[in-house]
């Protein structure tokens, strides 16, 4: 898995010099995310994060956004037993590298002000997961039970003011986060709002 963060990274990198036009800058924001869960006996909520890394934008009206971000997202599963003793609680903390590639259209355009729209995929590579036991009760999901690769579709809108670019995007999972636990027919997707600020730091949009 380093070997292909390294490879696309390069790729990022490249592509980024070989166009004419181009920005480059930094950005970072929070984002609120939510496991999925098939069972009516498993509950999950709402878990808070984060999110930093690189953008740019290739292209003029229309335009091509490659990112590397950082991520930390999770969540908490609790399991509702008809006893008190026999539910578990699991808090769920995964640290990711998502390399998001959005189509964009630039419905206003300025030197000023831009109003953008987006849409495309994201892969998303588990880099750090960490499971804590919230009661004296053990759950069944382990860290080898999170899947190392995860793919989404995001789509979002952004507007950008001189040199700052504000974003606001949701993503959902296409393919399963944990699946399969134990004696657990369990399948969980991952679905993520995100809001962010940026800082161009080189080239124009």
């Amino acid at each position: 898995m380093k070997r292909i963060l390294i490879l696309i990274v390069f790729a990022f990198l490249a592509t980024t010099v070989s166009f004419g036009q181009f920005a480059l800058g930094l950005k970072l924001g929070y984002n609120a995310n939510k496991l999925t869960t098939n069972l009516d006996s498993i509950k999950s909520q709402f878990n808070s994060g984060f999110h930093v890394g690189i953008w740019t934008h290739l292209g003029k009206r229309f335009y091509v956004a490659p990112e590397v971000l950082y991520s930390m997202s999770g969540g908490v599963f609790t399991e509702e037993g008809k006893l008190s003793t026999s539910g578990w609680k699991q808090k769920i903390t995964i640290g990711s590298v998502d390399i998001p590639v959005m189509l964009g259209f630039k419905i206003i355009h300025s030197d000023v002000i831009t109003w953008r729209l987006e849409l495309g995929p994201e892969v998303s590579f588990a880099v750090n997961k960490k499971i804590s036991e919230e009661t004296s009760v053990v759950g069944p999901i382990t860290e080898a039970d999170i899947n190392n690769t995860t793919w989404f579709v995001m789509g979002g809108t952004g507007i950008d003011v001189l040199f700052l670019a504000f974003d606001i995007r949701y993503k959902y999972g296409l393919n399963s986060l944990i699946q399969d636990v134990q004696t657990w027919s369990f399948d969980s997707k991952n679905s993520m709002f995100l809001v962010s600020v940026g800082f161009k730091i080189f080239g124009k949009k």
